[in-house]
């Protein structure tokens, strides 16, 4: 897996962990189902990424390839576990808001 879906990865996991434990109670490093599928969903979605190497972040993307009640939920989960994201991984956050604002370019 390229470095930027890679990061993608380890930036939606912890979205969504934070999102699992403060919305369904679930333990620290674990998922509800709803929240496992939904992350088993995105995962291929960023492996099968039509920019592959190139891929910006997914918010910056022009060619949405999920699907429209997917999109929602994953919406409703960054949304919820963005600001929450400065707290638990600020390297992680500092990265994701450095290849949204200055790598996201896509032709």
């Amino acid at each position: 897996m390229a470095y930027s879906r890679h990061l993608e990865t380890k930036t939606l996991d912890t979205m969504l962990e934070i999102y699992c434990h403060d919305k369904h109670g679930s333990q620290s490093g674990e998922l509800c189902a709803e929240c496992a599928g939904l992350s088993q969903y995105a995962r291929q979605r960023i492996e099968k990424c039509f920019y592959g190497d190139r891929k910006p972040v997914c918010s910056k993307c022009r060619k949405h390839c999920y699907k429209k009640d997917m999109r929602e939920s994953i919406k409703q989960v960054m949304r919820y576990s963005g600001p929450k994201m400065l707290w638990h991984s600020p390297l992680l956050s500092l990265r994701y808001f450095y290849r949204k604002r200055f790598k996201s370019k896509v032709d």
